[in-house]
């Protein structure tokens, strides 16, 4: 459906579904995506397990604050659910795959 095509009235609940999905994959989205990369980084480092978790932590508020800002600033809502939960997914998939630390 067109939103170009509709009169005012009828556009309103079309931009609320997509600004409440964008709000949706800020939020959670962005949360699985930070802390998803952030275990995947604190398994990757070549540091100690305590640094590693630590920078993986300290990063991770970094991480979640860019996606989150990004996401209200990107006009595409397809790109932005495409990053954010592609991004979560393949660091999960990674992780996965990894298997348990040694």
């Amino acid at each position: 459906m067109k939103t170009d095509s509709l009169t005012p009235s009828r556009r309103a609940p079309v931009r609320a579904i997509a600004m409440t999905a964008r709000c949706l994959t800020a939020l959670v989205g962005g949360y699985a995506a930070a802390s998803a990369l952030a275990s995947l980084l604190a398994r990757i480092l070549p540091v100690s397990r305590a640094e590693a978790t630590a920078w993986g932590m300290i990063l991770s508020f970094l991480i979640y604050a860019l996606l989150a800002l990004w996401a209200f600033h990107e006009r595409r809502l397809h790109r932005v659910a495409a990053v954010i939960w592609g991004s979560a997914i393949l660091s999960v998939g990674l992780l996965w795959l990894m298997g348990p630390r040694p």
